[in-house]
């Protein structure tokens, strides 16, 4: 079996980083994170650095196990390797039935909604979301190619509005003094508690998600053992600086109480109101492409989390999900159930809006903090295991990584609908359970 090449340097395992966590989190989350944190603007921007943190040292941890185990495929090999066969099946389950197919709902559902504005429809952002779910999922089977292509272009396309947010709203926040007024005033169209620290941390959780994926490259890079904690940790620390500097951007021509009201459209607010509403336009349709290339890279991801599975001849009919398609080389059993799945919680993200549950169910940060979950285990393992380490690789790090784990899913355990969804996780979870089978004899 070839091995592949050591072709890539510290400065491509570093963007490699950026792009694939920057997305849609930082446009749609930035009045949920203000919403949460009470309407206070230091108290957001304080929620930002904490979620950065805790992404920077967490990806730090995780460079240290990737250096070491060969031929990984990120969280799902981690786990298998640390507690056993049966146990990383079981995160693979969780990744492929939860973690994957909730966040494509939510992404399809958040380009749509950018593309709703964009257009000024008055209707439409249900059956869009459909399209756009149903369109990247069939451009994923049938030509995996042209969408890693597409992942490629809408990298280099979503720090576009981040940059001319930052810098416009910046300055403009500087000159006009609205910036220090929005950090002396709170905002007064929420209530006095939004949620809290914890709370608004958790939102942020959803921006700063994906470097784990970065991981998966260590096989490439040159001198993997020092390149990739440097690539991860320079990475996640230019991410956070970019979110904050865009945060601020905002703050810096809108009030707090209009970030709350304009919503998902503050970054083309802003705009609009600086330069016109054409640049208002184009922004817009950047961001729906950032949007959509983040949506294609969680279904890259869905589209093969059965597949993972099989491929370990566990769980149902490994031999029919492990399946590949010789001409177009796509998991093609393992992609529609990625699609069937996705579209199920399409439908629940949906019940949020129709009134359906009583309260809202918000499957784009629950299962995140399901994951922080697996990431505690996962340190305890490196502690227990990695006795080559030094202090601060070894204990220092992971300890930090945990109390952040924990942090995150004590903003979540605040969350409504937390235990209802915390109920219907175990029952997903323990189907599994009962499909699991060893298929190697």
């Amino acid at each position: 079996m070839e091995k592949l090449q050591k072709k890539y340097g510290f400065w491509t395992a570093t963007a490699m980083v950026v792009g694939i966590v920057i997305g849609s989190g930082v446009f749609f989350k930035a009045d949920d994170v203000l919403k949460a944190s009470g309407g206070s603007l230091s108290t957001a921007l304080l929620a930002w650095l904490i979620g950065g943190s805790i992404m920077v040292v967490t990806a730090y941890v995780f460079s240290k196990i990737a250096t070491r185990i060969e031929k990984v495929n990120g969280v799902v090999d981690y786990f298998e390797q640390a507690y056993g066969q049966k146990a990383g099946y079981m995160v693979g389950w969780f990744m492929t039935f939860i973690y994957y197919p909730t966040l494509v709902a939510v992404l399809a559902w958040v380009s749509a909604n950018y593309t709703v504005g964009l257009f000024g429809l008055e209707s439409g952002l249900w059956p869009i979301s459909f399209v756009y779910l149903t369109g990247f999922f069939l451009l994923n089977y049938f030509s995996p190619v042209l969408a890693g292509k597409w992942q490629v272009t809408s990298t280099v396309v979503k720090l576009i509005p981040l940059g001319l947010v930052a810098i416009v709203g910046g300055f403009a926040g500087l000159m006009n003094g609205q910036t220090l007024a929005n950090f002396t005033q709170t905002a007064q169209t929420v209530a006095d508690s939004g949620g809290g620290l914890a709370v608004a941390t958790l939102s942020t959780a959803f921006a700063y998600e994906g470097w784990i994926i970065a991981t998966v490259i260590n096989a490439e890079l040159k001198d993997a053992k020092k390149t990739l904690p440097r690539a991860l940790v320079v990475g996640t620390i230019a991410v956070v600086t970019i979110y904050m500097l865009y945060y601020l951007g905002i703050s810096g021509v809108l009030t707090n109480d209009q970030v709350l009201a304009a919503g998902d459209a503050a970054p083309v607010e802003v705009i609009a109101l600086i330069f016109s509403q054409l640049s208002g336009t184009i922004l817009t349709v950047f961001v729906v492409i950032s949007c959509l290339g983040t949506l294609n890279g969680l279904i890259m991801g869905s589209a093969r989390g059965m597949f993972s599975i099989a491929s370990r001849d566990m769980g149902p009919r490994p031999d029919l999900f492990k399946k590949v398609n010789p001409l177009t080389n796509c998991t093609t059993c393992s992609a529609m159930l990625g699609y069937v799945l996705s579209c199920m919680w399409l439908v629940v993200w949906y019940g949020n809006f129709a009134g359906w549950w009583g309260q809202f169910m918000d499957i784009s940060e629950l299962p995140i903090a399901f994951l922080y979950v697996i990431y505690i285990s996962i340190y305890i393992w490196v502690m227990k295991t990695f006795t080559d380490l030094n202090g601060f690789s070894r204990f220092v790090c992971p300890a930090l990584a945990g109390i952040g784990s924990i942090y995150i899913i004590w903003g979540a355990i605040q969350k409504d609908m937390f235990m209802h969804f915390l109920v219907v996780s175990l029952i997903i979870l323990g189907l599994g359970v009962v499909l699991m089978r060893n298929g190697r004899k």
